[in-house]
């Protein structure tokens, strides 16, 4: 039993790694860059070389810029959308028992600030959320030709992985060179934007709990549990002793995506998952590592 995950060198794929060893499934780990197997998903001959000669049981389809700016449209695209044909196509050849998770996102949805299950309306908010849309599509149609595509609906997670460009970690990183003695303060821009904050540890656990059953084929992955990034800043500075209001500075001409982005996760609540690490553990775990 092995898995063919795409896109292994983000926090997702190095979690699903993990999972996939954990559970005695070999991992066949395949990046543009990091230490992993060469590939690139946007190019059908060697996703089609990697699906004939592994016949995989699972194939995690991972890879994507994280970022909604329209000036990665052709990147995401790329990656996202002709990822997913690439993929498909090359297991509906080749090896037509496998089973394929395809990532989504809860930006690609609808936002009125409540909560977005699977039933939710898309919306083409983003060029991002464009290519997402377009995945799902195409794993609609595969399945109608027999194929098993699981689409898995991602909302905001975090982990020790994270680069120092997402907010989430440029606070960790600030609030450790403010308690080492720097006198640089912290910029942000809306501190009272509402989301989730899942370890991206549990949401592995969540794909692959989704593609280890074959009754639900598309599923929020997500807590349903919003904290502001105000909360994200206090208990990241409490942790090490610092009162977090003296270090803030208002970033000017921020405008965020949203105001609250929270997912509705009962379809999986029945199928027995749910996150186990919270808001103040993330924080330490995040913390700690550096």
């Amino acid at each position: 039993m092995n898995a063919l995950i795409f896109g292994a060198n983000g926090q997702d794929g190095y979690y699903l790694h993990q999972l996939c060893n954990a559970k005695g499934i070999k991992p066949v780990a395949v990046s543009r860059s990091g230490d992993w197997m060469r590939g690139d998903v946007s190019d059908y001959k060697q996703v089609e070389e990697f699906v004939k000669e592994y016949q995989p049981t699972y194939v995690f389809h991972l890879a994507a810029k994280s970022t909604t700016r329209h000036d990665a449209l052709f990147e995401n695209h790329a990656a996202i959308s002709t990822g997913t044909l690439n993929i498909l196509e090359a297991v509906y050849k080749h090896s037509a028992n496998s089973k394929v998770f395809i990532t989504g996102s809860g930006v690609q949805f609808h936002n009125d600030g409540n909560p977005i299950s699977e039933d939710t309306c898309f919306e083409a908010s983003s060029a991002y959320a464009v290519a997402r849309i377009q995945s799902v599509y195409a794993a609609r149609y595969y399945r109608s030709l027999g194929i098993k595509a699981y689409v898995g609906y991602l909302f905001h997670h975090e982990s020790p992985l994270r680069k120092p460009n997402h907010v989430s970690q440029k606070i960790v990183v600030a609030a450790k060179r403010i308690v080492q003695g720097s006198e640089k303060k912290l910029q942000i821009g809306d501190v009272n934007v509402e989301k989730e904050w899942t370890f991206a540890g549990d949401v592995a656990e969540g794909i692959m709990t989704l593609v280890e059953q074959e009754n639900v084929f598309e599923a929020v992955i997500g807590s349903g549990k919003t904290h502001s990034i105000k909360d994200w800043i206090e208990v990241c500075f409490l942790h090490l002793g610092l009162d977090w209001t003296r270090y803030l500075e208002q970033a000017e001409n921020f405008q965020p995506e949203y105001k609250r982005l929270v997912s509705n996760p009962a379809l999986m609540d029945s199928l027995h998952w749910q996150p186990k690490i919270d808001l103040r553990q993330l924080a330490a775990m995040m913390i700690d590592a550096i």
